[in-house]
């Protein structure tokens, strides 16, 4: 029966590259059992070119992936799992369209200043997102409204520290261990 299965919480984890989202959110899914994604696999090789090149994604660009990002949601949604998803979502539109997968998706935005995310970019190895773009995604970042379910936290604490305070002010259950032999 559909109604004994525990409702489902869905998770994106945005900000600008170099924030920490990936970091953060597969801490989150160790602690949680939340099923985690990367949405950065989500991305056609063209656009991954793209972004390696130092251009920008388009709109059009980007609202086949979003689409593809609310989709798996949604289905994991249908299955009965909890998600936790890596994604810029650097404008509300971005996030409207994500939230047409499960109705309910909260947001974790990691926010910093440009000099600590920019030396983060500077120092991070085999990632395609290079750091000229850091400042056209500070520039069309729009932050959460108040209307929009999510938390802001501050990316100068420690990955863990991140990770306890998502946990804590989302309110996301811990799973619990399993004593080995």
């Amino acid at each position: 029966m559909t109604g004994d299965r525990p409702p489902t919480r869905h998770v994106v984890v945005m900000g600008v590259s170099g924030a920490g989202k990936t970091t953060v959110a597969r801490g989150i899914s160790e602690l949680t059992g939340l099923r985690f994604a990367e949405a950065d696999e989500f991305h056609t090789a063209a656009h991954v070119a793209q972004m390696r090149a130092g251009v920008p994604l388009t709109d059009t660009d980007r609202w086949p992936w979003l689409r593809a990002l609310a989709a798996w949601m949604a289905e994991r949604h249908a299955e009965g799992v909890s998600t936790i998803l890596t994604c810029s979502a650097l404008k509300r539109a971005y996030r409207d369209v994500l939230r047409q997968g499960p109705a309910d998706v909260e947001f974790l935005h990691l926010d910093g200043s440009a000099a600590l995310i920019r030396d983060r970019l500077d120092r991070r190895v085999g990632h395609y997102m290079p750091a000229s773009l850091l400042d056209s995604q500070r520039a069309i970042l729009e932050h959460l409204g108040p209307d929009e379910s999510g938390v802001v936290l501050e990316v100068a604490a420690t990955p863990d520290e991140l990770v306890r305070e998502a946990v804590t002010r989302l309110r996301l259950p811990v799973r619990s261990t399993v004593a080995g032999p």
